[in-house]
């Protein structure tokens, strides 16, 4: 089986290995499983915490700057040869938004960081879970919970 075949979309349309999307999804599950039950002033506590955690968009983003603008500073001051990397920082990011992946992705799932939306799954299942949403009740189960989320 060939790498294309291996991979799926993952739940922000994404390419991802399956078994890493799988891995994600479980996460999710746990904490609205950790949650349920839990105070308001828990849940909020949790929700603000996902407000600062950055997501695999935002790092590539900064990550590529930063190396394209320190290429482009050294490549102008030190050496012509340090051009190569802003070449190589945006190409990454041209891979990305054209394919939904690039070389670093891997690296940066392995470590744990996480899309934007499945950042987003969480916090709007953790919203329902505190009575936000009207549709789920304390009793409806972590999958109903983020099933909800992500069909509204």
């Amino acid at each position: 089986m060939n790498n294309k075949e291996q991979e799926a979309q993952g739940p922000a349309g994404e390419s991802t290995p399956c078994n890493l999307a799988q891995r994600a999804d479980d996460a999710i599950k746990q904490s609205i499983g950790r949650y349920k039950g839990r105070s308001k002033e828990e849940i909020s506590e949790r929700l603000r915490e996902l407000d600062q955690e950055w997501s695999f968009e935002r790092t590539l983003e900064v990550n590529a700057s930063t190396l394209a603008l320190s290429g482009t500073l050294l490549g102008a001051f030190v050496n012509k040869r340090w051009f190569i990397l802003p070449g190589l920082a945006t190409s990454f990011l041209l891979q990305q938004g054209i394919q939904g992946w690039c070389p670093p992705l891997p690296l940066m799932r392995a470590l744990g960081i996480r899309s934007r939306r499945e950042i987003d799954d969480e916090r709007y299942a953790l919203k329902a879970l505190r009575g936000d949403f009207d549709e789920v009740s304390s009793k409806s189960s972590p999958t109903e919970v983020l099933d909800m989320v992500r069909s509204s």
